[in-house]
């Protein structure tokens, strides 16, 4: 007997990638322009999921470049241009031939992307470590300087010691082990896309539980980044105690 249109598409939307192949199997000679329409969106999908491991493979380039050093450890930060609020490290050693998919650029990805990257890289990575550098610290030594100290302390937080560093663009003083700074790494590199990713969500859910004690300034949805409607707080409200007071003095 054959099957109605609607149960075909309860068994499509309920198959997970890896039952495409099957599906379109079962269902590709079946003529019918519903059935038809299941069929090409189940291959697109397919072909979709094929561009991203072929992308998500060649993410793994300097990982297998420097495979032989044993723990290769990402790096990368968040939050040096804001107005208001700390400067994020993020460190992350990855398992070899980690199977995550869709890491990239943590500003590349949507916020329900980057939120549900988190929780996966956090589950499947050997390490992760975060380092924080308040605003009293970017106005005490410079957002540079602070950054690095950021960097160091997210080392610091790894459970595991990594025997080489991928660093985005940078290269941290004051660390002994050996680092490979790579000029948007965050883009090309799947250790150092995880880290931006971890980072970037550890420093924007701050900025919504800072937003809770200081609505006025519209933290969770600027992340103290200098909007129109920050700067425009900023100057109606002054300063909180979290504004980096480097970085407002044109404004106030």
């Amino acid at each position: 007997m054959e099957k109605k249109i609607s149960e075909i598409k309860e068994a499509y939307q309920a198959a997970e990638i890896h039952m495409l192949p099957e599906f379109v199997s079962a269902y590709k000679e079946d003529e019918r322009p519903g059935v038809a329409a299941l069929v090409k969106k189940a291959r697109k999908r397919m072909e979709a999921l094929e561009k991203e491991l072929a992308r998500t493979e060649a993410l793994k380039a300097y990982e297998k470049k420097y495979e032989s050093y044993g723990y290769i450890c990402g790096i990368d930060e968040v939050g040096r241009g804001p107005l208001a609020g700390p400067v994020v490290a993020g460190a992350v050693i990855l398992p070899k031939d980690t199977d995550i998919l869709y890491i990239n650029d943590s500003k590349k990805l949507s916020e329900k992307k980057r939120e549900e990257l988190y929780e996966v890289i956090m589950e499947k990575a050997v390490a992760t470590g975060i380092g924080y550098a308040s605003p009293e610290r970017i106005d005490e030594i410079n957002i540079l300087q602070a950054t690095y100290e950021a960097m160091r302390e997210a080392i610091q937080n790894l459970a595991v010691a990594p025997d080489i560093l991928l660093n985005d663009a940078v290269t941290i003083p004051k660390v002994t082990i050996l680092q490979i700074p790579i000029i948007k790494g965050d883009a090309k590199s799947i250790s150092i896309g995880a880290a931006s990713i971890i980072a970037k969500v550890t420093r924007d859910r701050l900025m919504v539980e800072y937003d809770k004690l200081m609505p006025e300034y519209g933290f969770a949805s600027n992340k103290g980044y200098g909007s129109k409607a920050h700067i425009e707080a900023l100057k109606a409200n002054g300063p909180s105690p979290i504004h980096r007071k480097s970085f407002i003095k044109n404004f106030i």
